[in-house]
């Protein structure tokens, strides 16, 4: 029977164990997104993870509308990342870049452009800003003439990932950012080949996956997906119509993982009442598939044996328990969070102090 500790292949890199680190932001980069020395620190401390799942980093100056998070699109940028990796790898663990294009959810005070979507539209709520927070602005229809140039920014954004010594990357198409604003007909209405059925909803997510493993391989190459519920002001009527269809092409296309962000009625952050694809899902893509979303040890346990999951991603456990693996193998308390207010700070606290019982 298989367990969290059990190894795992997930494309070209062999995991120890099946516990994830979930892409998390964290704010320690600088305001032109070039990653610090702090960070560097903070990744390695939590090498003991099967496999790190980096913060959500952006693929353009367009695409990154939160401040002081991390790029991928610059030489410099590129170069900074290299002490991140080599501290991870120097520590034995392996590490991912999460590919990022927030469309509608920027903000032209951080990006200095209107944002982008599937359709013009404007997201419920507020934005954060290096001022504050801020309402949303209307976004544009991303131009059938500009998709070229997305496609190669997700292309440029993986090379530079594999130069900057990422052993892969994960496409992120969920959350109610610009892929998602695309699978879903709450925001897409578009009326060419990227709107309407659920196969040209879909178009620009295969097309961006198949950029990306032109460029660097499928079994370096991961999606995540968000399938259940409103996120972030996206929602859609028929959710397995398109997230379905939308894993059995990207399992045809062989990609190295799936993960899927799956909130319940009890969501921490974020809630819905829409049942979880992800058993669903499971029937039609068959390479390593993630879950995630408030899993406890024994939960994510019950998971993986159970053959629902192949490895579980946690998210603000690592962030207070940089040794999770280690203390969920031997059943010990976790650290809680000292406020909310050190997730998106530019200091160490509340960042690299919290204690390790082990590596």
């Amino acid at each position: 029977m298989t367990s969290l500790f059990d190894p795992i292949r997930i494309g070209a890199i062999t995991a120890p164990n099946r516990i994830v680190m979930a892409p998390l932001t964290r704010g320690r980069a600088t305001r032109t997104h070039i990653p610090t020395p702090i960070m560097a620190e903070y990744y390695g401390q939590r090498a003991s993870a099967g496999l790190i799942i980096s913060e959500a980093t952006g693929i353009s100056r367009q695409g990154l509308g939160w401040p002081y998070a991390p790029g991928l699109w610059s030489d410099e940028q590129t170069e900074a990342w290299k002490p991140v990796t080599q501290a991870v790898h120097e520590k034995g663990g392996r590490i991912v870049a999460q590919l990022w294009h927030m469309g509608r959810l920027v903000h032209s005070s951080v990006t200095g452009q209107q944002p982008v979507s599937s359709s013009p539209g404007t997201a419920p709520g507020e934005v954060h800003t290096y001022d504050g927070k801020r309402p949303y602005e209307e976004a544009r229809a991303l131009r059938l003439d500009e998709i070229p140039g997305l496609l190669e920014d997700y292309e440029r954004a993986a090379r530079n990932a594999m130069a900057a010594g990422f052993d892969g990357v994960q496409i992120h198409a969920a959350n109610g950012y610009l892929i998602d604003q695309f699978l879903r007909n709450g925001v897409n209405h578009r009326d060419d080949t990227y709107g309407g059925s659920p196969e040209n909803r879909i178009r620009l997510l295969r097309e961006v996956t198949e950029k990306v493993i032109a460029t660097i391989g499928a079994d370096r190459t991961s999606v995540r997906l968000s399938p259940n519920g409103d996120s972030q002001g996206a929602d859609d009527s028929d959710p397995a119509a398109v997230f379905i269809p939308a894993a059995r092409m990207l399992s045809e296309l062989g990609i190295a993982s799936l993960g899927l962000r799956e909130p319940g009625p009890a969501g921490t952050f974020g809630s819905t009442d829409v049942p979880k694809l992800s058993p669903q899902i499971r029937e039609v893509f068959d390479r390593v598939l993630i879950l995630n979303s408030d899993y406890t040890p024994e939960a994510a346990e019950k998971a993986v044996t159970s053959g629902l999951a192949d490895a579980i991603s946690f998210g603000r456990p690592f962030i207070t328990n940089p040794d999770l693996p280690y203390r969920i193998r031997e059943g010990l308390p976790l650290t809680e969070s000292k406020s909310m207010k050190f997730w998106y700070s530019q200091g160490s606290e509340g960042y690299v102090d919290y204690p390790a019982d082990a590596g």
